[in-house]
C-alpha cells in the first residue's frame, strides 16, 4: 500500500462553543491508502482535550510508514490488529488508518462497508443537529438555520442552562438531548434533570468529569433522566466501567481507534443491556460517512459534524433534516474534493 497524509484547516460555519472552549477552525488529518490503483480515505480531527494534535498524529504515522506500506490489505480487522501494537494508545491516527482501510477494502471488494458486514440500511436512526453554546438569541438562530430536525443536541454548562432549553423549546417540538461536557456537579445534575424532563429532553450526556465515578453512581440512582457516557467512554474496557453509572455509551471512533473496536464496543454494550450511540467531532464528510456504516447497529447517533463546517472537503453521505442518504459508491462512499 501507499500512504499519503493530507492536513486541512476547516473553518466552522459559526464559532462552535462547548463548556471547555470555542472553535472557529477545526484542523483535521485525512489518511489516504492506495492499493491496486484504488484509494481509501480515513479521518482524525485534532482534539487538544485528548492530546491529539495534527503534528503528533503525523509523527506517529511517519514512524510506522514502512510497516504500513509493506502491508497488502486483506481485511480491515487484520490490518487493525497489525497496526494497534505499533501505535499503542495513539487512537486518533489508528482510527484514521482503520477508516481508510475500511474504505479501501469496500472499494476493492465492490460494495459498501455496511453491506459487507451483512447489515441493512432500511431502518436507521436519524442524526441530531448540535446547537453550540452562545447567547440564547444566537442559539435560537442556529436552531432556525437548520429547521425540521427530529432531534437537537444542546450544549450546556452555564448558569442559565434551564433557561436556554426553555427558550429553544418555544421554537420547536423536536426531541432535545443535552450535553454538559463534564461541566456540572452531582446535585446540579440531579436538580437539572428534574427541570429538563418536562421540556422534552431525552437524556443527559456526560454531566460530570470522567474521574467522578462515585458521583455518577449517585446520579445514576437519582436522576429522572437517562444518562449517556461520552468522556467516560473512550476505549473498549470503558464500556464495562460505565455500567451502573450510565444508561448508555456514546462511542467516538477516534477515541477508541476506529470502526474495528467500535463494533466490539457496540456488541459489549448490548450484552450489558445499555443504549448505544455513536458521536462525532467537528469533522468532514470522510469521518461522518464512516459513522454511517454503523447506523443499523445504533439507538442514537450524533453525526452532524460536517454540517457545522463553512465548507466541506469531501463527498459521501448526505444529511437532510436528520435523514441520512447513502451515496451509490463502494467502501465508505467517500472521495476528496481537494488534494
Amino acid at each position: 500500500m501507499k500512504l499519503t497524509l493530507h492536513r486541512f484547516d476547516l473553518p466552522t460555519r459559526h464559532p462552535f462553543t462547548i463548556s471547555r472552549g470555542t472553535t472557529t477552525v477545526q484542523r483535521t488529518l485525512i489518511v489516504e491508502l492506495q492499493q491496486e490503483g484504488v484509494c481509501g480515505y480515513g479521518e482524525a480531527p485534532e482534539a487538544a482535550y485528548y492530546g491529539a494534535t495534527i503534528e503528533q498524529m503525523i509523527g506517529r504515522l511517519e514512524l510506522i510508514r514502512p510497516q504500513i506500506e509493506m502491508c497488502q490489505l486483506g481485511g480491515p480487522a487484520v490490518f487493525w490488529e497489525a497496526m494497534q501494537p505499533l501505535l499503542g494508545d495513539a487512537t486518533f491516527p489508528l482510527c484514521a488508518l482503520d477508516l481508510a482501510a475500511h474504505d479501501l477494502w469496500g472499494k476493492l471488494r465492490g460494495a459498501p462497508v455496511w453491506k459487507l458486514w451483512g447489515l441493512s440500511i432500511d431502518r436507521v436512526p436519524p442524526t441530531d443537529y448540535t446547537i453550540g453554546l452562545d447567547s440564547i438569541e444566537v442559539m435560537v438562530r442556529k436552531l432556525e438555520e437548520f429547521p425540521g430536525f427530529p432531534v437537537y443536541k444542546i450544549k450546556l454548562g452555564t448558569p442559565d442552562d434551564l433557561q436556554i432549553v426553555r427558550s429553544l423549546r418555544e421554537h420547536t417540538d423536536a426531541v432535545f438531548r443535552v450535553d454538559a461536557n463534564c461541566a456540572w456537579g452531582v446535585e446540579q445534575t440531579i436538580r437539572n434533570a428534574e427541570g429538563l424532563k418536562p421540556l422534552g429532553v431525552e437524556f443527559i450526556e456526560q454531566p460530570l468529569p470522567p474521574e467522578d465515578s462515585a458521583g455518577m453512581r449517585r446520579v445514576f440512582r437519582e436522576s429522572v433522566l437517562p444518562l449517556m457516557a461520552d468522556e467516560s467512554c473512550r476505549i473498549e474496557s470503558d464500556v464495562d466501567r460505565c455500567r451502573g453509572c450510565f444508561h448508555g455509551v456514546n462511542i467516538k471512533l477516534v477515541k477508541c481507534g476506529g470502526l474495528t473496536p467500535a463494533r466490539r464496543m457496540i456488541a459489549r454494550a448490548r450484552q450489558l443491556d445499555m443504549q448505544v450511540m455513536v458521536g462525532c467531532f467537528t469533522e468532514s464528510t470522510v469521518g461522518i460517512s464512516a459513522i454511517a456504516q454503523l447506523l443499523p447497529l445504533l439507538d442514537h447517533v450524533d453525526m452532524d459534524g460536517a454540517l457545522l463546517l463553512a465548507k466541506d472537503i469531501a463527498t459521501g453521505v448526505r444529511i437532510d433534516r436528520g435523514r441520512v442518504t447513502y451515496p451509490q459508491r463502494d467502501g465508505l462512499g467517500v472521495d476528496l474534493l481537494v488534494g
